[in-house]
């Protein structure tokens, strides 16, 4: 006889037995396999949760981590060749990134504003675990935010203004009051670490030798971020920057050279000196960049050269402590990057070039002080050369010049004398060709043409004891030029 079906006689009616809830990992497990078809059945699970649901189970802060790296592998931008070149026909691949990106960065913001809600709710038992659930999130959601927020390929201006809104809403998130403060910590706060190193932790299976240009957003996510760490909290990550940014230096192409070279500098300006000179690193971007010396693009030389001049200083105090106290300055870094631009300079007829070199020379004049003196013949051959072609409507070029030959006269004035002909004649000439060129070189600029070869003859005059005066007294005299009278004058004038 069955009797599953009775009841003993008298007693209350069972109710029927409730479904099981799943829980949230298991949803968040099963949604994460479903996002090949869209996230927009996720977007319709996050609507209707209750905010304390996606929290309070002990496995949701690992499931929503796998959520969030799902979501950004899905809006990822298409994939490039092991080299880095982009395959034919991507147009329409990139717009379908882009219109991608708008939705899970819709899901992102749906998924933050939950967990804040949480965060927020006065009866849930569970607000304290909603600090682990954010920790999970907020490096995918990062790395995505960055990745459209700039103009690229796979980004639209919809796209860029949904990543934009995105990242203030992370920072706001996350207790920050900058996108600096969300990577390197609160200030006020020692025991609080920022989110670099996870951030650093998620790019840094992408930014290996064989894999940093197949995803074509990971250098500029680490490009872009890494100038908002500055010291002291970068010196800590030095390990995880310092080779990516060597990797990306060491690229064929220029715009990743400049990357990888403005990152190096970063480095160079915010990490300790002493932990640089650690096992020889320093050497190594020394070398790196002197490599790049060679190079004929002018924002590639540029970068190179400012990053060499605050690199430099740290190189000669490790030597300094290496025992050269007391003895004869040997030739240093210095020495060699000055005689290899020297050399490059002498030769240079590309504008863009000469600019460069002539901004650049004055701070390694500076450098080296007394012992410029090591290159007087070939540095007073580039000035002379510098001085006689002007480089455009601005002349920067020869403004730098004419700053370098008054450094070089400022420091090694003891073996001016002896070059006073040469170097006279030309300013002569330089101060006569700027006040009687007729070309398009604007009036503020030849005034600075002129004061700067003024100041360069009282220099001379100095240096020689009087002996420029006792020879443009002869000039004075025949000159009918009054603007090249008044530049003679001031240096007659002068004590």
């Amino acid at each position: 006889m069955d009797v599953s079906g009775l009841r003993p006689e008298g007693g209350p009616e069972q109710p029927p037995p409730r479904p099981s809830v799943p829980s949230a990992e298991q949803v968040l497990l099963q949604a994460r396999l479903s996002l090949s078809g869209g996230p927009g059945a996720l977007r319709e699970l996050l609507e209707a949760a209750d905010p304390r649901w996606l929290v309070l189970g002990p496995g949701s802060p690992a499931a929503l981590g796998e959520l969030a790296a799902a979501l950004g592998e899905f809006a990822a931008p298409p994939g490039r060749e092991q080299d880095g070149s982009e395959p034919p026909g991507r147009g329409r691949e990139h717009a379908a990134a882009a219109e991608r990106a708008q939705q899970v960065g819709a899901v992102f913001a749906l998924l933050l504003k939950k967990l804040e809600d949480a965060r927020g709710s006065q009866e849930c038992p569970g607000a304290p675990a909603v600090g682990p659930a954010l920790r999970r999130v907020l490096g995918h959601i990062y790395v995505f935010a960055v990745t459209h927020l700039e103009e690229r390929p796979w980004t639209t201006e919809r796209s860029r203004a949904v990543a934009r809104e995105l990242l203030e809403t992370l920072v706001r998130a996350a207790g920050c009051a900058s996108v600096a403060e969300f990577l390197r910590g609160k200030e006020e706060d020692e025991d609080e670490e920022g989110r670099f190193g996870a951030v650093m932790g998620l790019l840094k299976q992408e930014l290996t030798k064989d894999t940093w240009k197949r995803n074509p957003a990971t250098k500029h996510v680490f490009c872009w971020t890494l100038p908002h760490v500055t010291r002291p909290w970068l010196g800590p990550h030095l390990e995880r920057v310092l080779p990516p940014s060597l990797l990306i230096s060491d690229d064929f192409q220029e715009e990743n050279k400049v990357l990888g070279v403005r990152c190096l500098h970063h480095i160079v300006l915010n990490v300790p000196g002493a932990d640089l000179c650690q096992f020889n690193r320093a050497q190594v971007v020394f070398h790196a960049l002197y490599n790049h010396l060679y190079s004929r693009e002018a924002p590639l030389i540029q970068a190179v050269l400012l990053c060499l001049l605050d690199l430099l200083p740290i190189l000669e105090r490790s030597q300094r402590h290496q025992g050269h106290q007391g003895q004869v300055r040997p030739r240093s870094q210095c020495d060699e990057v000055l005689q290899l631009v020297l050399t490059h300079m002498e030769g240079e007829h590309r504008l863009a070039l000469r600019r460069v070199y002539g901004g650049i020379l004055p701070a390694f004049v500076r450098r080296l002080g007394i012992l410029v003196v090591r290159h007087l013949k070939r540095l007073e051959r580039v000035i002379l050369g510098y001085l006689e072609v002007s480089d455009g409507p601005e002349e920067e070029a020869r403004l730098g010049i004419l700053e370098t030959l008054q450094c070089t006269i400022e420091h090694a004035w003891p073996r001016m004398p002896c070059r006073l002909p040469v170097l006279l004649k030309a300013l002569l000439r330089l101060i006569w060709d700027v006040h009687t060129d007729p070309g398009p070189t604007p009036e503020p600029v030849r005034a600075t043409l002129l004061q700067r070869a003024t100041q360069c003859l009282i220099l001379l005059d100095h240096c020689s004891r009087g002996q420029v005066k006792v020879l443009l007294e002869g000039v004075y005299s025949s000159c009918e030029e009054n603007r090249v009278r008044e530049c003679i004058r001031k240096v007659q004038e002068s004590t």
